[in-house]
């Protein structure tokens, strides 16, 4: 495997610090010790934060876009799809129960700085919520589907929190059962309506 370039390394590195300790606690220092770069070296690549900032949600968006992809092709049907969503967060109890949702932590942290690529980050959300749409369309959920994204992109974020501040992850599994018993539900009874 060819090493990663040194641009690569920084936008991990960065990556990894801005989701465990977060975008505004994390220094120029911090990212060059975590890849072992002079001062000097990291400025040739990135002259300020917010260049980071960039690579980092650019990174985020390329990871998540390939995820999406993985999910559609795993899945089924669209209630699958739907089950690959909610699942992430028993795949990723562990670091949820450490430092919550990636996307969430972010978004909330810059909104709180009033940091303009809080918009950027935003698209992280909505790449998540376009796509559970399309899932509930294929369900026949037509106008509702947006409606019913929204409230598994929410309820999911309820559920990391939660993950953080209890650290039970009996109770985050048994969120996420509930939340596709209510996707099961609410698909069935739309359809019903239809009818």
């Amino acid at each position: 495997m060819a090493k990663k370039k040194t641009k690569e390394r920084i936008i991990e590195a960065a990556d990894d610090l801005f989701y465990r300790n977060g975008f505004e606690h994390t220094s120029f220092h911090d990212i060059a010790a975590a890849v072992g770069l002079s001062r000097g070296n990291f400025y040739y690549h990135f002259k300020t934060k917010d260049d980071i900032l960039d690579a980092v949600i650019d990174l985020r968006m390329a990871r998540t876009k390939s995820l999406l992809n993985q999910w559609q092709d795993e899945g089924q049907t669209p209630m699958e799809r739907i089950g690959c969503f909610v699942h992430i967060l028993i795949v990723n109890m562990a670091k949820i129960k450490l430092y919550g949702c990636p996307l969430g932590t972010l978004s909330n942290e810059l909104a709180k700085l009033e940091h303009s690529h809080q918009s950027r980050a935003k698209q992280l959300f909505i790449l998540f919520q376009d796509w559970l749409s399309q899932q509930f369309r294929a369900l026949d959920c037509g106008e509702k589907s947006e409606e019913f994204a929204l409230h598994i992109l929410g309820r999911s974020q309820g559920a990391a929190t939660l993950a953080t501040v209890f650290q039970d992850e009996a109770l985050i599994r048994k969120e996420v059962d509930m939340m596709l018993h209510w996707a099961a539900q609410v698909v069935e009874k739309t359809q019903k309506e239809k009818v």
